[in-house]
């Protein structure tokens, strides 16, 4: 449970329908299989004690016996165990039936949770035998004990803030206004759910979009566990289709017709960080719901599941390729809303022959499809300087030419060595200032190209060198509007090969493809032989740690432990641990002293959840010390 996150599972026992005994050692067996899992939360389907479909037997007073028996048998079961458990049974109250799922902690029942719509359509007939749970909880008498009764209990745990757990049943989430709505506003961060649902043709489909989707709208974990082989078979068929989800993305899913367990973690720290950003979310300061609390042992939850190398990029070669169509246009719709709004005769673009200049050209051209406007008044200027190699250079010269543009060469050495007897500096001394004064060079010549023309400077740079502040001030850092700037680097690349695979010139397509597979680099410091001397990701670190780092320090606010542990297990067997550890202290130290270059940005269109623009997504202060996650990271 460090970090957040709690280890859940949902289990489909082996069952016979009105067979308490055989069913709730069944159970027990799946218990066991979850502790060695050292799953903290487990859930069991719809009336599985009894099994679902025992149409009329569920008036039999001998089933209900049976059932209360077995239950006291589960739980004393759990007294040894560290676990929250849920079970479905049928209970009789004061003379009414009742569809229930009871919650067990360590030998006790916590609660019994009330079905609250009971389906009496098609194929279900639950009226028949149950009563709908009453509007609001209360305690009721059980073997001696008072237990709460009711919809929408809400289970905190004791030692862990973050997890509040509340239950519903079945049908409960297939209505218009699931209890699952009340119990996260007032606090549960993880729902489950003991459902019988059965399988017809694409209700799977639709159940895992549906638990999917809740989880999502509610901001909270779904556990779904799902009646399976074993129940009658006199009419329906029932799959053992569980889900555990997490904010809209399945985390687990079962293979359908085979009893088993899934088990998963959800991040309920995260969970209430996300709620706390989103204002519309809200919660409720009223508290009416039941609340029982439970204990668990803190400890440290293996994970099992997996976090993506490139969180900006789908792994999905279809999702990726729709994703970075969507991303170009989005972009392209951006420049052209600005084009057009300051009446702009040209769109002035360096091009170095990397990834990023590269994007912003392709951007521009398809600005100017969208304008309906001529290719040539794109002026691409190239600048080369001390650092540039030929292979860049013609690349950056080609590609302008079979885009359409009109390419213009300013070669600015000349320049910068006249600005360096001008400021006194050493042209043999290659620091920052060596570096840095060509990155402005390049800016000015740019910015008054622009002004000659009537046209504007689009921005080149991306997010991760924002991230990192890996820009120079008033140079490459500056533009009329920064067509990039919410566009990580490891993403970068994939649009740019996006293009290059559905270009249908086939140089332009070979220069795209040469282009990707050229070192990034600023191309500042004279070259070897005449191969690239500075390569960015020696100086600052691979750009795919940095983005990991970014997307969960920023999109989740995670400490830099966490993210410590989420990279070793990620890129196990790809970095060491010290090199990831590197890495991670360099970000956190780059993101907070860079600040002052994002305070001032100029603008440029979002395109993902993470975006670090101080109008938008993210306004911190340039004076913050990183000091706390450093102290955070050397924990680990």
């Amino acid at each position: 449970m460090k970090h957040g996150f709690v280890k859940t599972a949902a289990a489909t026992p082996d069952i016979r329908v009105a067979d308490t005994a055989y069913n709730q050692e069944k159970i027990c067996e799946c218990i066991l299989e979850a502790e060695k899992l050292r799953a903290k939360i487990l859930v069991f389907p719809e009336l599985c004690v009894t099994g679902y479909t025992c149409g009329d037997l569920f008036t039999q007073d001998v089933l209900l016996r049976n059932a209360r028996q077995a239950l006291l048998h589960i739980a004393e079961f759990t007294k040894e165990k560290d676990m929250l458990v849920f079970v479905g049974l049928p209970l009789c109250v004061e003379g009414k039936l009742y569809n229930v799922a009871a919650a067990l902690n360590r030998g006790e029942i916590l609660g019994f949770t009330t079905k609250t719509f009971l389906p009496n359509y098609g194929e279900f007939y639950e009226m028949r035998q149950f009563t709908p749970g009453p509007r609001t909880a209360r305690m009721i008498e059980f073997e001696g004990a008072q237990i709460p009764f009711g919809p929408q209990l809400l289970f905190p745990c004791r030692n862990m803030e973050e997890l509040v757990v509340s239950a519903e049943i079945c049908e409960d989430v297939w209505s218009p206004v699931p209890p699952s709505i009340q119990a996260a506003l007032e606090g549960a961060t993880v729902i489950v759910n003991c459902s019988a649902s059965d399988e017809t043709i694409g209700k799977d489909v639709y159940r895992r979009e549906l638990i999917r989707g809740q989880s999502a709208r509610l901001i909270a974990g779904y556990v779904y566990a799902n009646a399976g082989e074993g129940e009658s078979t006199t009419d329906l068929v029932f799959g053992g289709h569980n889900i555990i989800a997490e904010n809209g993305a399945v985390l687990e899913e079962a293979q359908r017709y085979e009893n088993d367990i899934i088990c998963s973690e959800i991040d309920v720290r995260r969970l209430s960080g996300e709620r706390r950003k989103n204002t519309t979310f809200g919660g409720t300061e009223e508290r009416t719901l039941f609340r029982v609390p439970f204990c668990l042992d803190v400890e440290d939850t293996e994970l099992t599941r997996k976090f993506p190398r490139q969180p900006f990029v789908p792994q999905d070669d279809g999702v990726r390729a729709k994703r970075c169509e969507e991303i170009l246009m989005i972009q392209a719709m951006g420049l052209k809303k600005r084009l057009a709004h300051t009446h702009a005769k040209t769109a002035v673009v360096g091009i170095s022959g990397g990834l990023d200049s590269t994007l912003a050209l392709l951007v521009a051209a398809r600005a100017f499809d969208l304008l309906e406007r001529d290719k040539k008044e794109i002026l691409a200027v190239t600048m080369p300087c001390f650092g540039t190699t030929d292979r860049t250079y013609n690349n950056a010269c080609r590609m302008a030419v079979k885009l359409g543009a009109t390419l213009r060469e300013v070669p600015i050495g000349e320049a910068v060595n006249v600005h360096f007897r001008d400021i006194g500096h050493d042209p043999a001394d290659h620091s920052v200032t060596y570096e840095n004064s060509q990155a402005r060079e390049r800016t000015q010549v740019l910015m008054d190209l622009a002004n000659r023309d009537g046209g504007l400077v689009i921005g080149t740079g991306d997010m991760s060198e924002l991230a990192l502040g890996w820009a120079t001030y008033n140079g490459d850092h500056m533009s009329m509007y920064g067509v990039n700037a919410s566009v990580p680097k490891t993403l970068v690349r994939h649009l740019v090969k996006y293009a290059a695979d559905t270009a249908r010139d086939e140089e332009l397509k070979m220069v795209l493809y040469d282009v990707l597979d050229t070192p990034v680099s600023p191309e500042l410091l004279p070259p070897r032989e005449g191969n690239i001397a500075q390569k960015t990701e020696d100086l600052v670190g691979p750009y795919e740690l940095h983005d990991f780092f970014l997307y969960y320090m920023v999109r989740f606010g995670y400490e830099p432990g966490k993210i410590y542990r989420l990279a070793r297990q990620t890129f196990a067997g790809k970095y060491e641990r010290a090199v990831i550890r590197k890495w991670l202290e360099t970000f956190c130290r780059r993101f907070f002293s860079q600040q002052f270059k994002r305070s001032c940005l100029p603008d440029g269109p979002k395109v993902g959840t993470v975006a670090l623009s101080p109008r938008g997504d993210w306004r911190m202060p340039s004076d913050a010390w990183a000091s706390g996650w450093l102290e955070d990271l050397e924990k680990e």
